[in-house]
């Protein structure tokens, strides 16, 4: 049996170096791999299986020749650009940006999820496969299973986002102020404003260490970010579910990797907590942890949820924390399990 050849375009990423050691530890059937990331970074050497492999500049023209399924994890504006380019080689494209999410003709993919969305490839879909937002996929394993017990109508989510969310420059922004910040702790105490007026900030809205910042994303309608709708909008695409009521609100946390979101679920059914609970522990990818924190859970496959609580008011609503690794669920992981679902199911 001939083993697909797989392309990783951003493989000298964060997101694509994770993508790499994926395919490596769970054992994909890869016959042979291309690792394709920007011009600046073509010729440079990475290491998969224990061979070298050179990176080829995705401008190549004959970069996805032979490749049966490209991982892409390079951005929005490249995946418009490229994927395409890979389809029309021959290529069945898993996109991690946001370029391809919503197309009505590209399924959006949680595995454990929605993984019969995939039929649309046989019908005629693009051969692209959209991975959702790193926020929207922690939320969406404990919706699933409650969903699908209890009838989902309404969800009331809050997101504590890692500044990981933003990428390394994320990461190093919280952590050159925290030192800066963690000198003067009784100026935090007393003047925070002065405090904040200490340090620069670029990537996140405000400083971000010792606070929160209730924006990320850019503003899209209604006071609301584009981050906030996504979580509307892909939720409701994945659950299968379009007239869902969704009420976001985005917020950046001084953690480095890990996405939190505490939700308030509404069910067309009363909730019962003991059925809700076995439900949430059957669920495929997720354990439920008496009070899950994004630190514990950072570099971990699993989602975690907890702090389940029947609604004080209301006995068809459910209140829960879920935690998920950003990085790895939120992106890498899932996209190398939407490719494994595709081997699994022949189309490739």
């Amino acid at each position: 049996m001939t083993r697909p050849t797989v392309a990783v375009a951003g493989a000298t990423g964060a997101v694509g170096r994770d993508l790499l050691t994926l395919l490596e530890t769970r054992r994909f059937p890869c016959d042979r791999l291309v690792a394709i990331a920007s011009p600046r970074s073509a010729g440079r050497v990475l290491r998969f299986r224990g061979e070298a492999v050179t990176v080829h500049s995705i401008d190549e023209q004959t970069v996805f020749d032979g490749v049966d399924v490209a991982l892409f994890s390079a951005g929005a504006t490249t995946s418009l650009e490229h994927a395409p380019r890979a389809v029309a080689a021959g290529a069945v494209v898993v996109d991690n940006s946001s370029a391809w999410r919503m197309h009505p003709d590209v399924p959006l993919v949680v595995s454990e999820v929605n993984p019969r969305a995939l039929d649309l490839l046989d019908g005629g879909g693009r051969r692209i496969v959209a991975n959702p937002n790193c926020t929207t996929m922690v939320a969406m394993l404990p919706l699933k299973a409650l969903h699908d017990a209890f009838g989902l109508t309404e969800v009331v989510a809050t997101s504590y986002q890692a500044a990981g969310g933003a990428g390394h420059k994320g990461i190093d922004e919280l952590a050159g102020q925290v030192g800066q910040l963690a000198a003067d702790v009784e100026l935090l105490r007393t003047d925070g404003a002065a405090a904040a007026k200490l340090v620069d900030h670029r990537v996140h809205a405000a400083p971000l260490a010792f606070n929160v910042v209730p924006w990320l994303g850019t503003e899209a309608q209604d006071g609301y970010t584009d981050e906030e709708l996504k979580l509307r909008n892909e939720s409701r695409k994945i659950l299968g579910l379009p007239d869902l009521r969704v009420a976001p609100t985005c917020v950046r946390v001084p953690v480095v990797v890990g996405h939190a979101v505490a939700v308030r679920a509404t069910f067309a059914e009363p909730v019962d907590l003991r059925a809700a609970r076995e439900r949430l522990e059957a669920f495929p990818g997720l354990v439920v942890e008496d009070v899950p924190t994004p630190l514990e859970f950072a570099g971990r496959d699993e989602v975690a949820v907890g702090r389940l609580r029947p609604d004080l008011d209301d006995p068809r609503s459910l209140s829960f924390f879920v935690v998920g690794d950003n990085l790895r669920k939120g992106a890498a992981l899932n996209t190398v399990q939407i490719a494994e679902l595709l081997v699994a199911r022949g189309i490739l």
